[in-house]
C-alpha cells in the first residue's frame, strides 16, 4: 500500500512540474504559415528560383535601387543604355539592362569569369 501510494505521489508531481515545463515554454505567435530561412540569397539565386532572371522579366524594385545601378557604363565597356534604360548589376557580376520605370529587361550580358 506504501508502494502504490508513493507511485501515486511521484506520478502526481511529475504531472504537475511537467505542466509548469510546458506553460513556460510556450510562446505564442502570429497566427499563419511562418516564413522560414530563405535558402536564395543574392540576386542571380533568388531571380532563378523566382523565374524572373531571365529576358522578359522583372527585376523587383528592391534590386533598382542606387546600391544596383550602374552609372559608369564606360568602366565596363557597355554601350550606352538606351533612353528610359539602365545597366543593373547581379551579385553574379551579369549586367541586365532594364526599363527604369518597370524594370523589364531587355537583355542580360554574361559576366566575364
Amino acid at each position: 500500500m506504501k508502494k502504490q501510494l508513493g507511485m501515486i505521489a511521484v506520478c502526481g508531481a511529475l504531472l504537475v512540474s511537467s505542466q509548469f515545463a510546458l506553460a513556460q515554454g510556450y510562446r505564442p505567435g502570429p497566427p499563419g504559415p511562418q516564413p522560414g530561412p530563405s535558402r536564395y540569397h543574392g540576386m542571380y539565386d533568388q531571380g532563378r528560383h523566382e523565374g524572373w532572371y531571365k529576358r522578359g522579366g522583372y527585376v523587383p524594385r528592391t534590386y533598382r535601387s542606387s546600391r544596383y545601378v550602374v552609372n559608369d557604363w564606360r568602366r565596363y565597356r557597355l554601350r550606352p543604355p538606351p533612353r528610359g534604360y539602365q545597366y543593373i548589376r547581379s551579385d553574379n557580376g551579369d549586367f541586365l539592362l532594364a526599363a527604369i520605370t518597370t524594370g523589364a529587361i531587355m537583355s542580360i550580358i554574361a559576366a566575364n569569369h
